[in-house]
Parts: structure tokens; C-alpha cells; sequence
């Protein structure tokens, strides 16, 4: 997902990313070794057992970013959007914010905003109650701020662009909104990160049949990274992820589902619709059913059953 939001970004002539991580998410970024996009990254990195918020962040970052407009991404939104056009029409109107505004069905978990016919938003409402919204156009989770807004977030707490920032724009005439086409997913749930797999599957077409052995069945689309390992009769997908190293067994089915690096999947597993973590071990007859989130590390035993939705925490065995 990151390396998707990089690639999209250098394509619109963006040459620098400044990242608003906690040290965990920095060292994990860090050790991916992920595929250079022409984009200079930096970190500002939030004070430890101190969130932000998010606006916070943005000012934490205050050192780093140049006295130009500059671009603000949520890091749970996976798009396919001109960032070069969102820039032009900031710049065109001479906001001091711009946000991308996407049209959904039930805008009530989002921020909302009515927009006047010259681009203005008149208002913005961050979840407004069910039936109560201004209108279906939401804060697509990337917007165009200019460094004097910088200014109207206070230093050292946590504080909300949505809720105090934006609506303090909007009563001074200076928040301005875009509306964008095109593939827009928001990805904060689990269903949600495992429909954009989905999309990113159909998108890039991936076929890699022909890179192996036969004695197993591939069913594309699929996504397999370097070292997978897998045993005769298994069959893998459709939308089937794997990561590193990933190890299958004889007559396994993997379908509908993300399996991290370094899992072991034992013969005769049958997994479909689920997540599975980083080093977690399949047993041997184990079914792991649709909306299941194993853990990193979790170990699910020989002939265990898990039903649809079941989660396992990290580290965790079941028997």
C-alpha cells in the first residue's frame, strides 16, 4: 500500500515525503526494503506514549517541511488520484487548505462537507450524526495545506485537524474543497484492507503461472513474493497475497486472503477470507474461515476449527 502511494506521488512530480510515524512503524518502514520510487524520504517521528492527534503530527513535522504549499496523506486511504490537479486548483483559488472530497453513500464516518459552487466549503462537520449531513461529500483523506496553517496548530498536544482546524478555515471563508474520481478506498476496517487487495489484484493483472513448477493449481489473481513455498495438490486463489517465505503444504486451498511473511501453512489447511500475520503456523486439517485476523506469531494446532470473524492475538496458541 505504501509503495502504491509512493509511485503515485512521483508520477505527479512529488520528489520528497516526510513520514509521521512512532518509532515502531519507523524501524518496521525501515526494514522493508521497499522498491525506490525516485522519492526522498524523511521521518518526524511523535514523542513516545504521546499521540498527536491529527494535526499534531503535522506540526511536529514544522522543521522539516519547506515554506511551500505542501501535500497531507492519510496513511489509511489507498487511491488512485491526481495529485498534480488537486495542487493546480489549490493554488488556483488561493486557499489556505484544500481538501479532496470524495462522494459516498453514508458519509456519517467521515468528515463532511457542504460546498458552495465556487469551490468554497461553507462548512465542515467531522462524523455528523446519520440523516443530519450537509451533504455525501467527504474529506478524502488528502489535502493541500499552505505553511500558515502550520501556525493555527498548537504545539505539543494532540488536536484534531478535522474538528478544530478545518472548521476554523471554514468560518473564515479559506477552506476550499476538490472533488476527486477514480479508485478511492478507505481501509481503516480489516474488510476494507482485504477489498483493496482485491482491487489492487484485478488492477495490476498479475499472472505468474508460468514461473512454476507444476503439481500445485494457481488461480489468479494472485500476489506471490520471493520464497514461497508450495506443496503438491494446494491449490492458491483466487486473490490469494503471500508474502516472504511463506511455506504451503500438500493439499492446502488459500483463497480471499493476505498471508504475511515467514507463515507456515501445514497440509491439508484450508484457509479463505482471512489475514494471517507475520511467522504464525497453520496446523495440520486446521479451517480458518471468512473474517478471521490471526495474529503475528500465533500457532493455530492440529484440526482446530476457527469460524468466521475469529480473532487471535499475537503469540497466542489454539488448540
Amino acid at each position: 500500500m505504501f509503495q502504491w502511494t509512493l509511485e503515485r506521488l512521483a508520477r505527479d512530480g512529488i520528489s520528497e515525503a516526510v513520514l509521521a510515524v512512532n518509532r515502531l512503524t519507523e524501524f518496521y518502514i525501515k526494514q522493508q526494503r521497499i522498491p525506490r520510487s525516485g522519492i526522498t524520504i524523511k521521518y518526524s517521528t511523535d514523542p513516545p506514549k504521546k499521540p498527536l492527534g491529527t494535526a499534531g503530527p503535522v506540526k511536529h513535522a514544522e522543521q522539516l517541511l519547506s515554506n511551500e504549499s505542501f501535500l497531507v496523506l492519510n496513511g489509511d486511504i489507498f487511491a488512485d488520484i491526481s495529485y498534480a490537479e488537486l495542487l493546480k486548483s489549490h493554488l488556483k483559488t488561493g486557499a489556505s487548505a484544500t481538501i479532496a472530497l470524495c462522494e459516498v453513500e453514508d458519509p456519517s464516518r467521515y468528515g463532511v462537507a457542504e460546498l458552495a459552487k465556487n469551490g468554497q466549503i461553507k462548512r465542515f462537520i467531522e462524523k455528523p450524526p446519520r440523516g443530519k449531513e450537509p451533504s455525501k461529500l467527504i474529506n478524502a483523506g488528502v489535502y493541500v495545506l499552505n505553511p500558515e496553517v502550520i501556525k493555527l496548530i498548537p504545539a505539543g498536544r494532540a488536536i484534531s485537524m478535522e474538528r478544530e482546524i478545518f472548521p476554523k478555515l471554514a468560518s473564515q471563508g479559506k477552506l476550499y474543497g476538490q472533488i476527486v474520481q477514480g479508485l478511492w478506498m478507505d481501509i481503516g476496517k480489516p474488510e476494507e484492507y482485504m477489498q483493496a487487495n482485491r482491487v489492487i489484484l484485478d488492477k495490476v493483472k498479475l499472472e505468474q503461472k508460468n514461473k512454476w513448477k507444476t503439481g500445485f493449481n494457481l488461480k489468479t489473481p494472485i500476489a506471490l513474493d520471493k520464497g514461497v513455498k508450495i506443496g503438491s495438490n494446494s491449490t492458491i486463489g483466487p486473490y490469494a497475497v503471500m508474502g516472504k517465505n511463506v511455506s504451503v503444504g500438500k493439499n492446502v486451498h488459500v483463497a480471499e486472503s493476505v498471508i504475511f511473511s515467514g507463515t507456515k501453512i501445514e497440509d491439508n489447511a484450508t484457509i479463505v477470507g482471512a489475514i494471517i500475520g507475520e511467522e504464525a503456523v497453520i496446523g495440520q486439517n486446521v479451517k480458518i474461515g471468512h473474517g478471521c485476523i490471526i495474529a503475528d506469531h500465533a500457532k493455530i494446532s492440529k484440526d482446530a476449527n476457527l469460524v468466521d470473524n475469529t480473532s487471535v492475538c499475537p503469540a497466542k496458541e489454539v488448540f
